[in-house]
């Protein structure tokens, strides 16, 4: 029996199902109350203050129910960076349109790859942030601001642009972005003037807003589009969308950030340090939800005034920067629970890659040494294949001798085992102990941002699309009926069917993988190919000199 093909086909199988299980749980769209949204519908994108308290935020338990949206425009602030083209609306002072410079339209190279922006075509996604209560601005309130754009000049490591509200109340209110060179952390602060007659109580939030239709991955490659969240308490959880139409968020803490993840990229909200804060999310329409944080800032007298830091960070999931951002913001490429395995790999890819300059050839060269690693183990079990391969003929002829009779058949070959110390199984626990490696790879394959647009050679450009002639997937087919060829045809008729056509399913699936990970299945299967022609070499040669003895 060809164990290793029928274990990786199993597995390979049932990763299909659960990957296809896990899209299905995070995007069926929830049943939802009918609900008529009229011109003067509330707005409920405002959270709710934090309650006064000087160790945590209450709870938002009671959180109105969403009747409508709207998202209000004023004038534009252009903004542009080594790293960022940013428009921020007067309106609120919303981050509305973001791109990143040094990455690319996912299908138009000569285009910048958005990753925020309010059109709702195809996507509204949203930075927004306010403060609560004594009528200070939320993110519907109108800023001005000096200039309508603004540049990091050659030589300047940062630019601030500061946008400006006066209150009929004698409260003045600059809200300030910072943006740092080569940093995809933004600083965004509030200062805050009480130059009224009477105290104020305010409570501060940040939050984000995104759809839940865009960015959810294909049928055959789901990828996870939803809210994130980390505290030194609970560590990283996920919230997908169809989680937040069900039950909104509430969760008090002294630490973390809050922030939404997709395929490649995340924006989070990282508040002051030692601020108490609530972490919230909210269904404001029958297709767009809110997550973030707020916090009580206590009281400001008259004629006293405060400053309040927090840091956006936006951009890509590239782990040198996340983790010297926020603690557990690196979490935010996520390997599930094949962390412990992952992560080394990829710290290794990447150490290569810097020798290398080239993914594509890094990938090669991991490869090579996971072959390495596991040469003794794959080698115990391509013993136990070409043992049976050479036992195959004796096999066929017990089975012509019993015919139907399943039961001595079975007993015969025992006793053939027995007789030739083989065990039939022995190639199983080998490829098992195997399995998680090979598939925390994948997810470093499939997860890791540094993949995108990386070209490898020739008509391979880019290690995170598929293979544009699909010359990758056939080749990976081919060496699979070259393995196949090479192991002993099971006796059963149904695992030799399995078998003859596993080749065929794995190129279709392949067909619609990233280039770089059937890359790495290609160079494996090619390395397998050719310890599984030496290992069944040296054992049939061994065989043909013991059958010699024995005629002699």
């Amino acid at each position: 029996m060809d164990t290793k093909r029928l274990i990786l086909f199993v597995v390979f199988s049932f990763s299909i199902l659960m990957l296809w299980d896990s899209w299905q749980r995070d995007h069926k769209p929830a049943p939802t109350p009918v609900a008529t949204a009229t011109q003067h519908a509330e707005d409920s994108s405002v959270p709710q203050a934090a309650a006064k308290s000087s160790t945590a935020s209450a709870s938002q338990a009671s959180l109105p129910v969403e009747t409508g949206f709207r998202l209000q425009s004023g004038e534009r602030v252009q903004v542009e960076t080594d790293l960022y083209k940013a428009s921020i609306d007067t309106i609120g002072g919303d981050l509305r349109r973001l791109e990143l410079r040094e990455h690319k339209d996912d299908v138009d190279l000569d285009k910048n790859f958005v990753l925020m922006d309010d059109a709702s075509a195809p996507m509204l996604y949203v930075a927004q942030t306010g403060l609560i209560g004594n009528d200070l601005p939320t993110h519907k309130a109108v800023f001005t601001s000096d200039s309508s754009s603004y540049q990091l000049t050659p030589g300047a490591d940062k630019l601030d642009v500061r946008l400006t509200w006066k209150g009929d109340n004698g409260v003045e209110v600059d809200k300030i972005y910072t943006f740092h060179r080569d940093s995809y952390a933004i600083e965004v602060s509030y200062e805050i003037r009480n130059n009224g007659t009477v105290a104020i109580d305010p409570s501060v939030y940040y939050q984000i807003v995104h759809d839940n239709q865009s960015h959810q991955g294909s049928y055959m490659m789901p990828t996870f589009t939803g809210g994130a969240y980390f505290t030194e308490a609970d560590k990283y959880k996920k919230l997908s969308f169809s989680d937040m139409s069900k039950t909104n968020l509430s969760k008090n803490a002294s630490d973390g950030w809050v922030g939404l993840v997709q395929h490649y990229f995340v924006s989070a909200w990282i508040p002051k340090d030692g601020l108490a804060r609530e972490f919230y999310s909210k269904k404001l329409s029958d297709n767009m939800f809110s997550i973030g944080s707020v916090s009580h800032l206590g009281n400001i007298e008259p004629g006293q005034s405060i400053e309040l830091k927090s840091r956006l960070y936006a951009g890509p999931q590239t782990q040198s920067e996340l983790k010297s951002v926020a603690p557990g913001l690196e979490y935010t490429v996520d390997y599930g629970w094949l962390t412990v395995i992952a992560s080394p790999l990829f710290w290794v890819l990447s150490s290569i890659q810097k020798l290398v300059h080239n993914w594509g050839v890094a990938i090669i060269l991991l490869t090579v040494l996971i072959k390495l690693a596991f040469y003794p183990l794959s080698a115990a079990s391509y013993r136990s294949m070409a043992n049976m391969r050479e036992l195959a003929p004796r096999l066929q002829r017990l089975k012509e001798q019993y015919g139907d009779d399943r039961q001595k058949m079975h007993q015969a070959m025992m006793e053939m085992y027995k007789t030739e110390k083989i065990n039939p199984m022995g190639g199983c626990l080998p490829i098992l102990v195997q399995i998680p490696v090979f598939i925390a790879l994948y997810w470093v394959l499939l997860g890791s941002v540094e993949m995108r647009h990386a070209p490898f050679m020739l008509w391979i450009q880019d290690l995170s699309a598929i293979d544009p002639y699909y010359v990758l997937p056939i080749l990976m087919g081919a060496t699979m009926i070259i393995q196949t060829r090479l192991n002993p045809k099971p006796a059963d008729p149904v695992q030799a069917k399995v078998m003859t056509i596993m080749p065929v399913v794995f190129s279709v699936f392949f067909f619609f993988f990233p280039a770089g990970l059937v890359l790495y299945w290609l160079v494996n299967n090619i390395l397998s190919i050719a310890q599984q022609w030496h290992i069944n070499r040296t054992i049939h040669q061994a065989a043909e000199k013991k059958k010699g003895n024995a005629r002699r």
